[in-house]
C-alpha cells in the first residue's frame, strides 16, 4: 500500500516532517510512506492557472496524490491556522477529484500548549470541501511535540507514540 505523507512545514527537518518519519515506522510491512517533498516548488494559485497544462510542480503533487491509497498530512499552526503553504497545495485540488473519498489522515504538531488545535480547526473545512474521507480515529492534535521527541526525531513519550499507533491502525483498517 502506497501513502503519501505532506508535511505542512518547509523547515529542513522541521519536527512535522520528524512525525511522519515516525509514523512511517509505525505502518506495517505492508505498506510505504513517501513524504511529499515539494510544497515550495507549487505557484501561488490561481484559477486562471488551473487548465489542462498545469505547472509541473502542480502536476507532481496531483501524482503523487492520485497513485496514493491513502494520505497522512502534518501541519504545525501558523498565526492560528494551518501555513499558507499547505493551503496552496491544497487549493491546487479543488479543482479534481484526487481526494474524493480517499482515506486521509491528519495530524498536528505544535511545539505550543495547544498543540496545534487551530491549525486543525482550519485544515478539516478545507479537506471536507475536497470530499477527502477522514476515518473515525484519524484525527490528532499533539501538542508539546518538542518535549516529545529527541534531537534525531525519535518519539520518547510513550502516550505519544500510542497515540500515533491507534492513528495508523484505524487508517490501516479502513483502507
Amino acid at each position: 500500500m502506497n501513502i503519501l505523507g505532506i508535511s505542512g512545514s518547509l523547515r529542513v527537518g522541521s519536527t512535522n516532517a520528524q512525525v511522519l518519519q515516525a509514523v512511517a515506522r509505525l505502518l506495517p510491512s505492508s505498506a510505504q510512506l513517501t513524504i511529499f517533498d515539494g510544497l515550495d516548488s507549487l505557484p501561488h494559485f490561481s484559477p486562471e492557472r488551473d487548465t489542462d497544462n498545469v505547472p509541473e510542480g502542480v502536476r507532481a503533487l496531483r501524482e503523487a496524490i492520485g497513485q496514493a491509497q491513502a494520505v497522512i498530512i502534518c501541519t504545525p499552526e501558523y498565526a492560528f491556522g494551518i501555513p499558507g503553504v499547505l493551503k496552496n497545495a491544497l487549493d491546487w485540488c479543488v479543482s479534481t477529484v484526487l481526494f474524493d473519498q480517499k482515506p486521509l489522515a491528519a495530524i498536528s504538531a505544535s511545539p505550543g500548549y495547544a498543540g496545534g488545535e487551530r491549525a486543525m480547526a482550519s485544515l478539516l473545512p478545507t479537506l471536507m470541501a475536497l470530499n477527502a474521507h477522514i476515518p473515525t480515529g484519524c484525527s490528532l492534535v499533539l501538542s508539546s511535540i518538542r518535549n516529545k521527541m529527541d534531537a534525531s526525531g525519535e518519539i520518547i513519550d510513550a502516550g505519544t507514540e500510542q497515540a500515533l499507533q491507534r492513528l495508523v491502525n484505524e487508517l490501516m483498517a479502513f483502507c
